[in-house]
């Protein structure tokens, strides 16, 4: 469904009191009693999952499975699937500076690109009381994934060229796929560039701020909106060229203190997070979850421009009665 979507992030920034935004589909599984790997391999069951969360929880949007194994897969990555897991990468595929020039950039409906396409088209059918975002890895996130997640961070410095070779292509590609998002009807994506959070803020500024602008400014618009996410370590010392990027939101990991991350963040942006998607969606019990949100809530609600968030996708197997919790205590803060 079409809408204004820089008016629908005006009204949430506007808006005393805030629907949470979590990034929660994964947890659909239990709704639907099916593994991850059926989830995965079904665009009917994906759309259908959505929005069987959609209509158990009030949330701002609703937000597609944040899978980062799907772009690399295009590219030959190995995938580890498991039932109750979500999608990995393992290994490799390109090692030195002929095989970073002799890859080739994927067509879009490669791999599994068509199946979840496909997935937003119909859940944009079934969710229309909400904007509906796709969700789409970052370009460093996905290099890293292709060179491997450690062996790019000392690329970065020993053979810069073939990092930029890699993410020229990834990125390339990125803007085909939200592209494809955008025609099959999405009001956004949330591209997840956890990767980067892991860099010095001058390697930040050099190898990923730059190409996630070339999506933003390729795919961004009034009707199309990117929200930037990353859960690394390094956020609020890299925040500038994360701002830098132009993203219409951002969302970080629970890694870092959100109340100091909202020092940095200009009060006409929105910023969501974080409470821990592991420790308390997963593994947390109901008391807990609502106080880890209370917290949060009470050190970020100052700042009109805050959006409470988990701090990253929440696990499949999470409790959904943890998940209930969460919003119950979002409306709690918000009521007392």
């Amino acid at each position: 469904m079409k809408r204004n979507m820089r008016q629908w992030l005006n009204e949430l920034h506007a808006a005393p009191v805030k629907k949470a935004l979590p990034i929660l589909s994964f947890p659909a599984v239990q709704l639907m009693d099916i593994s991850v790997k059926e989830l995965i391999a079904d665009s009917e069951k994906q759309a259908q999952g959505m929005k069987m969360v959609a209509d158990r929880i009030d949330a701002a949007a609703a937000v597609s499975l944040m899978d980062l194994s799907v772009e690399a897969e295009c590219f030959g990555s190995n995938i580890v699937v498991s039932d109750d897991e979500v999608p990995t990468v393992k290994g490799s595929v390109v090692t030195d500076m002929d095989e970073a020039e002799a890859m080739e950039v994927p067509a879009i409906g490669s791999g599994r690109t068509t199946i979840y396409i496909d997935a937003i088209k119909k859940a944009c059918e079934l969710i229309t009381d909400r904007p509906v975002f796709a969700g789409i890895i970052g370009p460093y996130s996905l290099a890293g994934r292709l060179l491997d997640v450690t062996e790019i961070m000392f690329l970065c410095y020993d053979e810069p060229e073939m990092v930029e070779v890699v993410l020229d292509k990834v990125t390339e590609f990125l803007i085909a796929y939200g592209q494809a998002y955008k025609d099959a009807g999405a009001n956004g994506i949330m591209m997840a560039e956890p990767l980067a959070g892991l860099l010095s803020p001058a390697l930040a500024e050099e190898f990923s701020a730059p190409y996630v602008k070339r999506v933003v400014d390729a795919l961004q618009d009034d009707n199309f909106l990117v929200v930037y996410h990353n859960c690394g370590d390094n956020t609020i010392q890299m925040i500038d060229s994360i701002l830098s990027t132009g993203s219409a939101a951002y969302h970080f990991g629970n890694t870092i203190s959100m109340a100091e991350m909202m020092k940095h963040i200009p009060a006409d942006v929105v910023a969501m997070g974080n409470v821990d998607p592991a420790a308390e969606f997963r593994n947390g019990t109901v008391e807990s979850i609502t106080a880890a949100t209370h917290k949060v809530m009470e050190e970020c609600c100052s700042y009109p421009n805050f959006v409470i968030s988990s701090g990253c996708d929440i696990p499949p197997m999470s409790n959904w009665e943890n998940i209930d919790a969460f919003f119950a205590a979002v409306d709690s803060f918000y009521n007392k």
